[in-house]
């Protein structure tokens, strides 16, 4: 066995630093892939020091999962890899961070269950299916909107126009405050950006005054609900009990942040890099443009492999345990690479290529098979599916111009803006 720190293969000079956000992870998407390679051949379960954060304490450290199965068997074991001590951050969050961000996401068995059950009912199979028509309403009118362009940023133009509509309609927040939502949850999970907090010896009064603004148009949207319930997201959690007991302002705070930036993040950045793909490889592109029908389902399973929206989630050991051969430490952390995990030869040949036809695709893009796997999975997939069938039947030829701008995150595997180009007039 190692000691924490130390490297399998004394010879190798080339292991990434994992806890550096601003080399490692503004690198070359294909550095980083070809590193991740690298640690799962030599060191799967290498050892880390926290990255330096001026807004949380430096722990200890971390180990990070770079294999499929292992990371497919700390899911699975939810009691033994808990997610009480936080699943978003290696670091541990300061009480006054953990009142606005630590909602169940970050909760273990039983409470867990229970409040996911809440949750669920803003999820049911009967209100996503009366979401269809919204969301192929929405992406015609996005494509609308552009169309006569012939160019835009894909991001706020496209991306993230889809998703922040869809859940905030979901969840019962007036238009007049979708921008207000969008720009606080670019604070939230961007807050290392300089393009988000510009002061970075602030970046967590940032992050906090985040959480409370939304947490006070939360709170406004339930005293209304109370009074007059109506069929939306708000509504289910103001009017539930979980135990006998309502939901507190601080969890239905911490609800409404995780849903409201869950829903807009990923999948605007899954659309994001699916643009990016097509434009990386035309023979795909054609693939899916003769099929359309045929082809957008394991488009779009493949384009989450790829993109892995969410790059990480964070367990703490409860107890000793084994895993992947490596001997761990009740109150170990662990970080779960989703993103390493997707290109794990063991289980995707030629992991590193883009295939819209690929079968099977037991990717982890939306979390791993266990509790915490994601609950708007169904939503993600269906937006996605909608709005690639938009623009590949009315704009067949859209590209990027320039690369990507990337967001600096080790969290969120996210593209700020992405020029594109198309001819304009399009297919109405």
């Amino acid at each position: 066995m190692t000691s924490p720190g130390t490297t399998t293969d004394s010879t190798w000079t080339g292991r990434p630093d994992l806890s550096d956000i601003e080399n490692f992870w503004t690198a070359p998407i294909t550095e980083r892939a070809a590193a991740f390679a690298e640690l799962r051949e030599r060191e799967p379960i290498p050892f880390y020091p926290e990255p330096e954060l001026s807004y949380f304490p430096r722990g200890a450290g971390f180990y990070a999962l770079t294999r499929f199965d292992d990371l497919a068997e700390a899911s699975r074991n939810a009691k033994i890899f808990t997610s009480g001590s936080g699943a978003t951050s290696v670091a541990d969050a300061p009480p006054e961070f953990r009142e606005f961000f630590g909602s169940m996401i970050e909760m273990d068995d039983p409470r867990h269950a229970r409040l996911r059950r809440v949750v669920s009912r803003g999820f049911t199979p009967r209100r996503l299916n009366d979401l269809v028509e919204d969301v192929a309403t929405t992406a015609k009118t996005i494509v609308d909107d552009v169309i006569d362009a012939g160019e835009c940023d894909a991001v706020t133009a496209i991306s993230a126009r889809l998703p922040l509509k869809i859940v905030c309609d979901m969840m019962g927040v007036p238009e007049s405050q979708y921008e207000f939502v969008f720009e606080k949850s670019n604070v939230i999970l961007g807050a290392s950006d300089p393009e988000y907090v510009p002061d970075a010896e602030n970046i967590g009064m940032a992050l906090l005054q985040a959480g409370q603004d939304l947490t006070a148009l939360v709170a406004d949207l339930g005293r209304s609900r109370i009074a007059n319930p109506t069929g939306d997201v708000i509504s289910a959690l103001v009017n539930a009990e979980v135990d006998g007991e309502r939901l507190t302002p601080e969890e239905l705070g911490s609800f409404f942040i995780l849903l409201v930036v869950a829903g807009n993040e990923t999948t605007r950045n899954a659309i994001s890099w699916g643009l990016q793909l097509l434009s990386e490889n035309p023979d795909q592109r054609a693939a899916w443009l003769a099929d359309i029908d045929g082809v957008t389902p394991t488009a779009v399973e493949e384009i989450v492999r790829l993109a892995s929206p969410v790059i990480f989630m964070r367990r703490t050991l409860a107890v000793d345990a084994e895993l992947g051969g490596k001997q761990l430490t009740a109150g170990d952390k662990l970080a779960m690479f989703y993103w390493a995990a997707n290109r794990d030869p063991a289980h995707f040949a030629e992991p590193d290529r883009f295939d819209v036809r690929r079968s099977p695709n037991p990717h982890v893009g939306f979390g791993s098979a266990g509790p915490h796997f994601c609950l708007g999975a169904h939503l993600a997939r269906r937006e996605m599916s909608v709005m690639f069938r938009e623009l590949l039947t009315r704009v067949p030829d859209i590209h990027t111009t320039a690369e990507p701008q990337r967001l600096r995150s080790m969290f969120i595997n996210g593209i700020k803006h992405l020029p594109v180009a198309f001819t304009p007039g399009g297919a109405r």
